[in-house]
């Protein structure tokens, strides 16, 4: 069976979501392929920076998240060795932004398919070959599925996350291991928890940091990353990862850290290597391809030391959204012989943002875990006190409207 859509967008995570909404806010209808058989919100929470509530903003969904989740106030981050706390404050809202808040992967998904027609969204989609054929001058990509079905579209995005099939396709160089891994998961209280959901709570040690975010009043969000496990064991065994992290690698934490462990929802537990691209092939590589390019994780996976994975992909959506709503508007269609233009176009713009914000994560992460005196003393004397605030003023960026 062979299908002919507009545009075609492989993977319904944040970056797929969003760049339906930003083509539909232009006029342009996207067919999503997700190899699942539902919406997943592997890694349970995230937090959305002001960067990423200005991509929400021209997206026209923000509202609908802002009005459940309040903005983070103050940081507080313990050291495990000689017990002493380091208090970060937030940039207040504004008119401009909605803050720093934490917010469920879930409920962020669930806001941007709302405003997607009906059958968007085709799932148990495997790909087994993609191409690009040429016809009367305009390129064509063709995507074939396991079930025999064969899909032709005038532009292609990739947003189906760390391992792309699209991003290999374009030649992009492959994810490397950063040596570390990250334990997340959400924690139910029905009873409520009686923290102060505006604060958000981090204790570092070496090779150790640890972390917890009041979402509502009854859930929180909870992460630990350290150096990755050897054989790579508890994948897929939430009962064996709550477990582990409470009697070995929690096991020094304060005891509400692991009370907020024990109360969690096993459903929402994973345990993931962390990796990311090298900054490099993202500035130098081949990110876009005629009418074939790629978004989010596809682009530039990070080490989440910045909390920038997500809000990155938003942006990508919005930014990518103008550039082909201009290439219609100039055109007055999706000319597929102008869409290699604008694709150029969007991942130049990309380009450098995402390579300083892949670099400025793994730094961040690097200094934090250090366990040598001198990466101490920087983390506790200089990064905190100076650095942070630095790296965080990237987190300030308007990707702009798409129009």
């Amino acid at each position: 069976m062979e299908i002919v859509e507009e545009v075609v967008i492989v993977g319904a995570g944040i970056a797929g979501l969003a760049t339906a909404v930003a083509l539909k806010r232009v006029g342009i209808k996207a067919l999503i392929l997700e190899r699942w058989d539902g919406l997943r919100a592997t890694g349970a929470a995230l937090g959305l920076f002001p960067n990423a509530w200005l991509a929400l903003d021209a997206l026209g969904v923000s509202h609908k998240l802002t009005s459940i989740y309040g903005p983070t106030k103050k940081g507080y981050v313990t050291n495990l060795g000689n017990g002493a706390v380091q208090e970060i404050s937030y940039p207040e809202t504004n008119g401009h932004n909605g803050g720093t808040r934490a917010v469920h992967r879930k409920a962020l998904l669930k806001a941007l398919e709302e405003e997607l027609p009906n059958n968007s969204i085709r799932f148990s989609c495997k790909i087994t070959g993609i191409e690009t054929q040429s016809h009367e001058g305009s390129s064509i990509a063709v995507v074939d599925l396991e079930d025999g079905t064969s899909i032709k579209a005038k532009v292609l995005i990739g947003c189906d996350g760390v391992h792309s099939v699209v991003a290999s396709w374009l030649g992009l160089a492959s994810p490397v291991h950063s040596g570390r891994s990250a334990v997340r998961g959400l924690a139910a209280f029905p009873q409520g928890h009686g923290l102060v959901k505006q604060d958000v709570y981090q204790f570092v040690g070496a090779g150790l940091r640890a972390g917890f975010a009041p979402l509502t009043d009854k859930d929180i969000y909870w992460a630990l990353d350290c150096a990755s496990p050897a054989n790579g064991a508890y994948k897929g065994d939430p009962i064996a990862i709550q477990r582990e992290v409470i009697e070995n690698y929690a096991k020094d934490l304060p005891e509400l850290y692991l009370d907020i462990v024990k109360h969690s929802d096993l459903s929402t537990l994973s345990w993931a290597p962390l990796v990311f691209r090298q900054p490099w092939n993202v500035a130098f590589g081949n990110l876009s391809n005629q009418n074939v390019t790629v978004a989010g994780d596809a682009m530039h996976p990070m080490t989440p030391d910045l909390g920038q994975g997500g809000c990155l992909a938003l942006e990508d959506a919005v930014v990518l959204g103008r550039h082909i709503g201009r290439c219609v508007l100039e055109n007055g269609e999706l000319d597929s012989r102008e869409i290699a233009r604008a694709l150029a176009d969007y991942a130049k713009e990309r380009r450098s943002r995402a390579a300083w914000l892949i670099t400025g994560s793994f730094f961040s992460g690097w200094v934090q875990h250090g366990g040598s005196l001198v990466l101490k003393f920087l983390r506790d004397s200089i990064f905190y006190k100076f650095v942070l605030h630095k790296l965080f003023n990237a987190t300030n960026y308007d990707c702009g409207k798409l129009t």
